[in-house]
């Protein structure tokens, strides 16, 4: 991962007290993690327009309080953590990227969510949020774990292997078909241009 890593021994243990409703505990993960959640959030905010919207802070702060309410979760270890955050932060942008087009389409009035209570900026292109959330979701589930992990968390090929429970070739073929798919979802016309982070994360 491009941020620092958290000392493995620290995180496993504090995940483990958090998964048994440790909110003191869950509050240390966050403050140890907080650097290598930041770069997750970069990921996710380089990947869509809502960058211009949105600083990095914003949504780790957003994502503390989303997983908050779900400290009971069977948290299988640092890779996995950083993969839940990852998916929850990608349905932060989802959720507010579909409030904030309902209401550019008069669907109501803009109720302001905790990340800055304000609309986005006319000019943020939130089809690309939905279309990439639509694309993720056209993969099968082990499939859709390895490119949130990898191209959302920053993962290597072993830590993906470890959480779950595959070896490095399947993550590796699950990889490329997964790219396969995300590249024909998102340019069906195939004028799209490749993103050289996603051949490399």
């Amino acid at each position: 991962m491009t941020a620092p890593h958290a000392p493995a021994g620290d995180v496993t243990r504090l995940l483990h007290d958090a998964s048994g409703g440790d909110r003191a505990a869950y509050d240390r993960l966050f403050a140890l993690a907080h650097e290598e959640l930041r770069g997750v959030a970069e990921r996710q905010l380089r990947r869509s327009d809502a960058r211009r919207a949105l600083d990095p802070g914003e949504l780790v702060s957003e994502l503390y309080l989303k997983l908050r309410d779900q400290l009971r979760g069977e948290w299988q270890g640092r890779a996995h953590f950083y993969g839940v955050a990852a998916r929850a932060m990608r349905q932060i942008l989802v959720d507010l990227a579909r409030r904030d087009r309902a209401v550019k389409r008069g669907g109501g009035d803009w109720s302001p969510t905790t990340l800055t209570g304000k609309q986005l900026p006319a000019d943020v292109a939130l089809d690309d949020v939905l279309a990439l959330d639509a694309a993720l979701d056209g993969l099968d589930a082990r499939q859709r774990q390895v490119v949130e992990l990898r191209f959302f968390a920053g993962a290597s090929e072993q830590e993906i292997a470890d959480a779950l429970g595959l070896s490095t070739r399947t993550v590796q073929r699950e990889w490329v078909k997964a790219r396969a798919w995300l590249y024909r979802a998102l340019y069906p016309t195939g004028d799209g241009h490749a993103d050289g982070d996603a051949g490399g994360a």
